[in-house]
């Protein structure tokens, strides 16, 4: 969830000045699934020159953990932050369980839902939900802690509360939709909706099925 407060503190642009730079800092740890050792090399991304409001744009890392079920929904997960130590246990913990507050009721459609937990640069953790429905549309539920500016009642990353406005992902947080997309698509819909009996294999094909992980500006 992008705020001005995070807007000012994590990534401010200034429209006029723009620059295409590589970063030549190793990446480590940035593995697809849990287990998965992680890899080395450099991230070229579009950055934005610093402005006086604030640092320059970056890319941030982004990796998964194996599928999980909540309320009777198989559940795909995405991790993002600049540092993956910044996102704890106690914050994973902690978003998980605010998560069956932003699932829809079940309306025949497969259960699959695919989250992105980012742990911001500042106090701030953000939580979305997005859920298939209605057969090929997603439902969005959001939270957040430690983000005064949306409505959190303090800094705690851990003390998440449902969000009641219209947001549903920042920059960093967007990137697994088009893939998630692409393998409903893929698995659920092409050339039809499975059939009862053949739901079962096709549904763990789409939950295999996940954006390889490395930075959020990857484009594979």
């Amino acid at each position: 969830m992008t705020s001005t407060k995070r807007l000012l503190s994590e990534h401010t642009e200034h429209p006029l000045h723009t620059a295409r730079t590589r970063s030549t800092e190793p990446i480590s740890g940035t593995e697809g699934t849990e287990g998965t050792e992680g890899t080395e090399g450099t991230i070229d991304t579009e950055r934005t020159d610093a402005s006086p409001t604030g640092p320059a744009f970056a890319e941030k890392l982004i990796w998964t953990r194996p599928v999980t079920e909540v309320a009777g929904r198989h559940v795909k997960r995405y991790l993002v932050a600049a540092d993956r130590t910044a996102l704890t246990p106690a914050v994973e913990e902690a978003a998980y369980a605010i998560l069956p507050e932003l699932l829809p009721e079940p309306d025949g459609t497969p259960p699959a839902t695919f989250v992105v937990l980012h742990k911001g640069g500042d106090s701030g953790a953000y939580l979305n939900a997005y859920s298939w429905t209605w057969d090929n549309a997603l439902y969005f539920g959001g939270a957040a802690a430690g983000q005064p500016a949306l409505g959190c009642p303090d800094e705690d990353p851990t003390h998440f509360v449902v969000l009641d406005r219209s947001l549903i992902g920042c920059v960093w947080e967007l990137p697994p939709l088009l893939h998630e997309r692409d393998a409903w698509v893929r698995h659920m819909l092409d050339p039809h909706p499975p059939s009862p009996s053949g739901l079962p294999a096709r549904l763990d094909a789409y939950l295999a099925d996940v954006m390889p992980g490395r930075t959020t500006g990857d484009r594979l």
